[in-house]
């Protein structure tokens, strides 16, 4: 997930001025990025369609923080007792730049490290100075699950808090929310410089490893793969159009970022980033023989090419 930063006029409300040569904040931006505040239609959870999906200003006085919290399960959190190696394994293989901090259990959280703070002290490969985390903590915020987001988003900006930890009613961590969670539900996903290449929804990782956005166009993808994924029996393709939808089809519920679900003609999808609602990009592994076929013939697509 990136991070963002937000206008205190996201208050709720805010943007009912009755001067209306003088937007809130969150119009302006919204209607910058082309959208409308009037709801949409909802798409089907987990297919990444976001052209479907109910984007707009009233959702900041209509969803409530437990409509965008990532559940407890999902959470990606590490003991205060971490050693230095290990936290740098949890940020290089979670690729979170924050991460909250418990003393025993999730439920007793005590702070958040944030991948900067660890970078300017020991280095990006944890040298450095003595390791004491600690010193790199920050305060987190603490919401109930039924704040509406527009009240979150204002708090979160005031106080500078791009993270907040949802509690429930016994005081235990009930999910975490993110100030990127929150603009989405204005403007839609949004993608940054580490998400795929400009005016693509793919690119090649590795030999027969892809990383992709859900929203990806199921047939194009195939194309590029020259593998059916839809042919299996088991797989009913008409209504199916990206490969978020697919994903979805074979796990059968909307899966949590980490899992991977097999497909039956022998490739992986691993979930790399998703939202209880939604997948948001997908790692795809070709099984071994095809990756490397496929990308022999991309190595003579492209010789050919050259030599044309």
């Amino acid at each position: 997930m990136g991070d963002s930063d937000a206008s205190s006029s996201a208050a709720p409300g805010a943007h009912e001025d009755n001067d209306t040569d003088r937007p809130g904040f969150f119009r302006r931006l919204f209607d910058g990025f082309g959208g409308s505040a009037e709801p949409q239609e909802d798409a089907p959870p987990g297919t990444g369609e976001v052209r479907h999906r109910r984007h707009g200003l009233a959702n900041l006085r209509r969803m409530r923080v437990d409509d965008v919290s990532i559940p407890k399960a999902d959470i990606v959190a590490v003991p205060d007792t971490i050693t230095k190696d290990d936290l740098v394994k949890v940020f290089r293989e979670s690729g979170l730049t924050r991460l909250p901090v418990y003393s025993g259990t999730l439920d007793t959280p005590v702070g958040m490290a944030h991948l900067k703070d660890f970078a300017l002290m020991h280095g990006f490969n944890g040298a450095g100075a003595r390791f004491n985390l600690k010193k790199i903590l920050h305060p987190l915020l603490f919401v109930p699950p039924s704040m509406p987001i527009g009240v979150l988003l204002t708090k979160m900006q005031t106080e500078r808090r791009h993270m907040a930890l949802v509690i429930d009613e016994y005081g235990g961590v009930d999910g975490l929310v993110t100030i990127e969670d929150l603009i989405e539900q204005v403007i839609g996903e949004i993608e940054d410089e580490h998400d795929t290449e400009e005016g693509k929804n793919w690119r090649l990782e590795k030999t027969g490893c892809y990383l992709a956005l859900a929203k990806t166009n199921l047939e194009e993808f195939e194309q590029e793969i020259g593998i059916g994924l839809t042919e299996e029996e088991e797989i009913d393709g008409e209504e199916i159009e990206t490969l978020g939808g697919l994903v979805f089809v074979l796990a059968g519920h909307v899966p949590a970022r980490g899992e991977v679900v097999p497909h039956p003609a022998g490739l992986e999808f691993e979930v790399v980033d998703a939202d209880p609602r939604r997948i948001k990009r997908l790692r795809v592994r070709l099984p071994g023989a095809l990756g490397a076929a496929t990308a022999g013939a991309r190595v003579v697509e492209a010789q050919a090419r050259q030599d044309g």
